[in-house]
């Protein structure tokens, strides 16, 4: 089976939840600067929320350009992902409108976590299709980005109800991690075609 049609499906998925995220980002009430103030936390979390999608959205498109087809159990593991990313507007929206309060900060690090596993699945998933030998599992390789950003949602869940604040910068200095373009499956797709 091709990759086209899942990819379309998930490039808009992605885009229907980014719309959703800005459409509960309110208006505020007064022309001055300072009416911003208390939608400061919402429009945080929102640009968070939104870097984390761009990511996904990026790194799933390098993974689909360097899978060679998509099978059944692709199609599930990615329907899997795609949930997850899913109920990003929902905690979202909870942890603005409750400034960054421990229940709501643990709730999106759990979101990310089983974004995460499911990012991994879906990755495993295709190497199992592909073969050992594929684009796909040369680029990943150990995935040591990856396990690294799994296991710092895990210990940010719980410090969220410790200090809110440290589990914050965690998922923020995950999302910079991420922001660090990464090239490896660009770099053995450029291999592959100089050879």
């Amino acid at each position: 089976m091709g990759k086209n049609r899942m990819e379309a499906f998930s490039d808009g998925v992605l885009a229907i939840i980014i719309t959703i995220m800005v459409l509960e980002l309110k208006v505020p009430h007064g022309e001055e600067l300072s009416s911003l103030a208390p939608l400061l936390p919402v429009l945080f979390s929102y640009v968070l929320s939104f870097i984390y999608i761009g990511i996904y959205w990026n790194n799933h498109h390098h993974l689909l350009h360097a899978t060679r087809h998509v099978g059944g159990g692709i199609l599930w593991a990615n329907l899997h992902l795609l949930f997850w990313l899913s109920l990003l507007p929902f905690v979202t929206g909870w942890m603005g409108e409750n400034h960054f309060s421990a229940l709501p900060t643990a709730f999106y690090g759990g979101v990310l976590l089983m974004a995460s596993i499911a990012y991994w699945l879906l990755v495993r998933t295709i190497i199992a299709n592909d073969g050992s030998d594929s684009l796909v599992a040369r680029a990943i390789g150990r995935d040591t980005k990856g396990m690294a950003s799994t296991l710092l949602y895990l210990a940010a869940i719980p410090l969220a109800f410790v200090r809110p604040p440290i589990a914050q910068g965690i998922f923020i200095l995950v999302a910079i991690l991420w922001l660090i373009p990464d090239r490896r499956i660009e770099k053995i797709m450029a291999g592959q075609q100089s050879a």
